[in-house]
């Protein structure tokens, strides 16, 4: 295997990177073909829009250093390039249509997708002229007035506030459904196009990848090869992920970026391939410090080398070139750390233990939330996608019986389900609320997004999704493709709660830390 390098841009090419990337996506830029405004790189400075006599000019910030660590809530992430470095002119930085580049949606310091945070800093700084906010998909409906910075800020409420990105599409042509109703806040949804509101998904670890976008749309299928589910008849076969991808990177130009002509195969070519050669991982922890010492596996480099094929250690028919069965120790990173938290040496005559250090029982923890995510079992029940379709039938799971692929904790196969996060009794007033009736038996369901069914028509597929890869999780909140949990412990709680499971306080506080290690 090629030697992976941990490589700083150096200054030059750093402003480069900082001038194409924010070009592309902050301080009101629009397609250079039609825009005479000037942009200045400024080391340090906070991004801001400079009104001139003449024209705008966009006065930006340095953006970090994507192969350096970049801080987050629980310590700090890093990225690895198997190239050694960002190549900033890949057309991945460039911006199309209007103004957008595949950055806008997928910032390196935002674990390559985007959240509330940052993207408030960027509506602030650039009055709302930021490339990302767009009314294609950026507001809540695309007829949304924009005229002033206050109908800004509401046209784009759910994107400052969740992160969320407005996925438009029709209702199936001979859908097994119809739409009974529609409770839209934004006076825009119907049976014509329906209003998603999704969190974009990484651009990194696609190494991983058996499946594109949330729904599935973009995974295309195949009448055979060797892409093909197991146990499943009629026979279910899908393109090669790359195939999935190169068109899904036009499709995003095209519709996010508004573009008026396809990408060149060459510019396809080149976007997926720059997207592959990256994998981020948390690299630290804010208690547990360096997550790849003291005999633990964390960060990105032991990542880009975890193996990864169609089917690998799957739940329901066993690993696909091996025919081993599932192993449900999916993750292993942190072995080396589990009870590093009992006392360092024993109590001796007139002294107490010497007690471990808050680094060591903060590695503990993150070694006990590791346990419980392979092993805490508990019964799986009411999952369309898995009690429903799976060879055999399971009454008790874990975490990685969703998560099976080991390392990254996707699915190793294109299959999705429904955990109830679409659920109405977990709807937000800020979301649609869409109730479908079944066309033959009349029976009725409410959702704010009927997920897979979107795509297939079929009244089984409401509410589905894939299962998304859980690396570097910490730098993309907030969670679900809703962005309904807007931290780890409530992911944990949700999980909890649904399933029954029963985590005491320490383990839920154990499975967090775990989480935020990844």
């Amino acid at each position: 295997m090629r030697q992976l390098r941990y490589l700083a841009p150096a200054p030059l090419a750093m402003t480069m990177f900082a001038t194409t990337l924010l070009g592309g996506c902050g301080g009101g830029g629009t397609d250079t073909a039609s825009s005479s405004a000037e942009t200045r790189v400024v080391q340090g400075a906070s991004a801001r829009v400079v009104q001139g006599a003449t024209s705008p000019v966009s006065v930006l910030a340095v953006a970090p250093d994507p192969l350096q660590p970049v801080s987050n809530a629980a310590g700090s992430a890093l990225t690895l390039s198997s190239t050694g470095s960002i190549d900033t002119a890949n057309p991945f930085f460039l911006a199309m249509g209007n103004g957008r580049s595949c950055a806008s949606c997928h910032q390196p310091d935002n674990g390559w997708s985007i959240g509330p945070d940052k993207l408030a800093a960027r509506f602030n700084s650039s009055a709302g002229l930021d490339p990302v906010f767009r009314s294609v998909d950026g507001a809540v409906s695309p007829l949304a007035p924009t005229g002033t910075l206050e109908q800004k800020r509401l046209a784009y409420a759910l994107l400052l506030g969740k992160g969320l990105i407005r996925v438009g599409l029709p209702l199936p042509a001979a859908a097994e459904f119809t739409l009974s109703s529609v409770d839209d806040p934004y006076h825009y949804a119907s049976a014509r196009e329906l209003s998603l509101f999704r969190r974009p998904l990484p651009t990194t670890n696609l190494k991983f990848l058996s499946s594109v976008m949330w729904d599935s749309r973009e995974t295309a299928s195949a009448s055979s090869g060797a892409n093909c589910l197991r146990n499943v008849r009629p026979a279910l076969c899908f393109d090669s992920i790359d195939n999935s991808l190169l068109h899904q990177a036009n499709d995003a130009v095209r519709g996010h970026a508004e573009a008026a002509s396809d990408l060149s195969a060459a510019q396809q070519r080149a976007i997926v391939d720059f997207e592959r050669t990256l994998f981020t991982a948390q690299i630290s922890s804010s208690t547990a410090g360096s997550l790849n010492s003291a005999g633990a596996f964390g960060g990105p480099l032991p990542l880009s080398q975890t193996a990864y094929y169609f089917g690998i250690n799957d739940l329901d028919a066993g690993d696909y070139q091996t025919g081993t069965p599932f192993n449900r120790d999916v993750i292993s990173l942190f072995g080396a750390w589990r009870n590093l938290d009992r006392p360092q040496a024993p109590a001796q005559r007139g002294r107490p233990p010497v007690p471990a250090t808050p680094t060591d029982v903060a590695r503990a923890a993150i070694a006990r939330g590791e346990q419980i995510f392979n092993n805490k079992g508990f019964a799986i029940t009411g999952v369309a996608g898995f009690n429903d379709e799976l060879r055999r039938p399971l009454t008790r799971g874990s975490c990685t019986s969703c998560h099976d692929a080991p390392g990254i904790g996707s699915q190793s196969v294109p299959r999705m389900f429904n955990t109830g996060v679409a659920a109405a009794s977990r709807r937000s007033a800020d979301l649609p609320l869409y109730t479908l009736r079944n066309n033959a038996s009349g029976e009725t369901i409410s959702v704010s997004d009927p997920g897979a069914a979107m795509l297939s028509g079929k009244w089984k597929d409401i509410g589905r999704f894939k299962v998304p890869s859980l690396r570097g999780l910490e730098s993309r909140s907030p969670y679900f493709h809703d962005g309904s949990a807007a931290t780890i412990e409530q992911l944990v709680q949700f999980y909890d709660t649904r399933f029954n499971i029963g985590y005491t306080a320490q383990e839920a506080a154990d499975l967090a830390a775990f989480l935020k290690a990844l």
